[in-house]
């Protein structure tokens, strides 16, 4: 019964695994610095063993928020706080786990009537608006920090970039076990008054039975992790602000910083032995740690890159995930204890007390012997871990630097290469254009040429057609007609039939194939006439030069460049010659 009535905790955990997971890898995964399935191994692993090794501290203060003695309500309030992340995390809100149990406690308290502990309920409530600024610090004294150590040592971009997806991971790791220290007390907290006094013997070590519970909520934390928080990843680190490499180095650190100081107990006790004030051992809310850290770094450039909407957006989540949270356990309750008639508490303030007390001594016990049950044994696994970790990230950093560096070298070399070939292809190419240029040129000159000839020698045949006629007029007696005629008509054939004027034609048409072609395309409807037409006014020639080309009056050519202009469509305001030239 006890294991069944766990499901519901272990839901949560699993809800807890798929949103917050995101705080810890969101940024590095959604950046594309670190590949999913590594950081989802990562993440895993560490967030077991922190849940196992550290994870009494902050459960310690939750126990006291509301003294749930009863395996039923913890079962209900579980799995109210478990429903209430779920349907969070389908809109892909960050929302706080923490804030989710809080208020599911609390709504238990109202139902039950037991007094809810405010002295703890303070403490809760006050790291909740803590650790978003502690956040916010961290993250700016690491970021400027950071930025001093770059410039400082003058990395070179390529290893820089491999130094940050190590340290992402390293980060990520420490995150991971900080999350798993931290939030284990979400999960199985309201449990530990129910936990079985069992001890197992792993060989190696010993785990009793509240560490027993912290392992399965860790490993319920982990399938969450796997098999859901790929869909949260890309909202904490790029929709409230877009992040640099470093910049998520530095948030994933900050967040689980502040998650690490409200989960040691030996930080917590040290600050007691200096005669400070102790650390309140709270779960601390990691949405609302990591989205302080973004704040930081937002803050420390400006603001102007926050996107406050989101951040809106986000912080109405918050502000309803406890209060959804206490009306679905409260209603939650109402219906397991009126309808399935389970027990949801002992029935009397003092048998609850009673319950919490015993489950505090245990979590006591728990934190005070969880060296002695962890060392050496576990501490030097974990340390091996660690240093094959590190070994495995050098030997990768070592063998990426030295395959960016020769492939970039080849790059580099190709790049050469490639950049010579195109200037001696743009070489060949200017000169084949200035080779065509120069054929262009000369064939248009050639072209002016004929055209001139022609026009000279038509101008010479009419004025000696004009002497002859002239002659025709003086002289009856001393002329022969006939042969004043036959030499007129032979001028004209010579007028009509010249074999210049033929290659004259040749020519017009080989150096405006193109033009016709456009001119074809544009103006489908112009006959041969009105084409060659076009060809002598893009020469620049005259109405007249033109008439005499063609042999006719300079008077046809006129009305031909108006039959041309209405053919088509230019306006008055317009030239031909222009219009034509642009072509």
């Amino acid at each position: 019964m006890f294991l069944f009535f766990l499901s519901s905790g272990l839901f949560l955990g699993w809800t807890l695994g798929a949103n917050d997971a995101a705080n810890v890898f969101g940024s590095a995964v959604g950046s594309k610095m670190v590949k999913f399935r590594k950081a989802a191994i990562v993440a895993s692993v560490f967030v077991i063993l922190g849940a196992v090794i550290q994870g009494a501290g902050a459960s310690h203060t939750l126990g006291k928020l509301g003294s749930i003695s009863a395996l039923g309500g913890a079962f209900t309030v579980a799995l109210a706080s478990g429903l209430t992340v779920f349907g969070m995390t389908k809109f892909r809100l960050p929302i706080s786990t923490s804030q989710a149990i809080v208020g599911a406690i609390i709504g238990w308290n109202f139902f039950t009537g037991n007094p809810t502990d405010y002295s703890s309920l303070t403490k809760i409530v006050t790291t909740w608006i803590s650790g978003p600024i502690l956040g916010a610090i961290f993250a700016i004294i690491l970021y400027i920090s950071l930025k001093k150590l770059i410039r400082k040592l003058q990395i070179h971009l390529i290893l820089l970039d491999a130094y940050i997806r190590n340290a992402l991971i390293i980060v990520g790791a420490f995150g991971s076990y900080s999350l798993g220290a931290n939030n284990i007390a979400n999960v199985v907290g309201v449990f530990v008054p129910s936990a079985p006094n069992i001890v197992l013997n792993f060989g190696l070590f010993t785990l009793d039975g509240v560490q027993l519970l912290f392992l399965l909520g860790g490993i319920a934390i982990a399938v969450g992790i796997i098999t859901y928080s790929k869909r949260v990843m890309m909202t904490v680190g790029d929709d409230i602000m877009k992040l640099s490499a470093e910049a998520s180095l530095v948030v994933v650190l900050a967040h689980s910083l502040v998650l690490f100081v409200f989960s040691s107990s030996s930080l917590s006790n040290f600050f007691v032995s200096i005669g400070l004030p102790a650390i309140p051992l709270v779960p601390v809310s990691s949405s609302q740690a990591i989205v302080g850290s973004i704040m930081g770094i937002g803050l420390l450039k400006g603001g102007r890159n926050i996107k406050f909407n989101v951040l809106g957006n986000i912080s109405i989540g918050w502000i309803l995930t406890p209060i959804l949270a206490g009306l679905s356990s409260f209603i939650s309750l109402f219906f397991v204890s009126n309808v399935f008639k389970i027990q949801v508490s002992e029935g009397s303030e003092k048998a609850a007390n009673q319950a919490v007390e015993i489950g505090l001594q245990t979590l006591d016990k728990a934190n005070n012997n969880s060296i002695d049950l962890f060392q050496p044994t576990l501490y030097a696994i974990i340390l091996a871990l660690s240093a094959g970790v590190a070994f495995l990230l050098y030997k990768q950093t070592r063998y990426k630097k030295e395959k960016n560096i020769a492939s970039f070298n080849e790059q580099e070399k190709t790049y050469q290469i490639q950049t010579n070939l195109l200037k001696k292809e743009i070489e060949s190419t200017n000169l084949t254009n200035k080779k065509l240029e120069n054929e262009v040129n000369y064939k248009k000159q050639e072209l002016m040429n004929f055209a001139l000839s022609i026009i000279q020698k038509n101008e010479f045949l009419e004025k000696l057609k004009a002497k002859i006629n002239k002659l025709k007029d003086k002289s009856d007696l001393e002329l022969n007609h006939d042969d004043l005629n036959k030499l007129s008509r032979l001028i004209n054939e010579n007028l009509n039939l010249d074999k210049e004027r033929e290659n004259f034609d040749l020519y017009v048409s080989d150096m405006n194939s193109e033009f016709f072609f456009r001119l074809n395309k544009k103006y489908p409807g112009l006959t041969e006439n009105d084409k060659k037409l076009c060809a002598l006014i893009r020469l620049k020639l005259s109405s007249k030069e033109i008439a005499s080309l063609i042999n006719i009056s300079p008077k046809s050519v006129e009305v031909n460049r108006y039959r041309l202009r209405k053919k088509m469509n230019i306006q008055h305001d317009e030239r031909l010659s222009d219009v034509i030239n642009k072509l």
